[in-house]
């Protein structure tokens, strides 16, 4: 009877755990206040930064919502003006990745203008939230 006990614990325990972490999939966070904010230059990305803002995608090869999360965010790019995407290997970035904090692949940074960290996302994001994502990040704008 004690088995059934802890199987049935055990059990429900690992449902609330799959029902938050699918929660939390691609929704995005807010960054560190102003003070301690992680900020990104051109010459750590390899790119210019957007005139508006800059999604940035770490990804790994392997990684099948990373190509979904790349389809979202180019369409994105395409549809507000100002915003550029950028693709990071996080295998080949180790040191950036770490510097980050990075876990997982697919991650999502918001970049404002100047580069500074905005929002963050883990897992594959909907379209809508990169774009209330965006929105508060160039509302946020000096």
């Amino acid at each position: 009877m004690t088995g059934l006990v802890v199987l049935a614990v055990a059990l429900v325990a690992t449902v609330v755990i799959a029902l938050v972490m699918r929660w939390r999939n691609g929704r995005f966070a807010s960054a560190a206040p102003a003070d301690d904010q992680e900020r990104l230059t051109a010459g750590q990305l390899g790119v210019p930064l957007g005139e508006r803002a800059t999604l940035v995608q770490f990804s790994s090869a392997f990684c099948a919502p990373c190509r979904a999360t790349r389809v979202v965010l180019a369409d994105v790019a395409a549809a507000v003006p100002g915003v550029v995407t950028v693709d990071i290997d996080a295998e080949e970035h180790l040191q950036l990745v770490r510097d980050l904090g990075i876990m997982r692949t697919p991650t999502v940074l918001v970049l404002d203008a100047s580069g500074a960290v905005t929002t963050r996302a883990s897992g594959l994001p909907r379209r809508d939230q990169v774009l209330a994502a965006l929105d508060r990040t160039v509302a946020d704008a000096p």
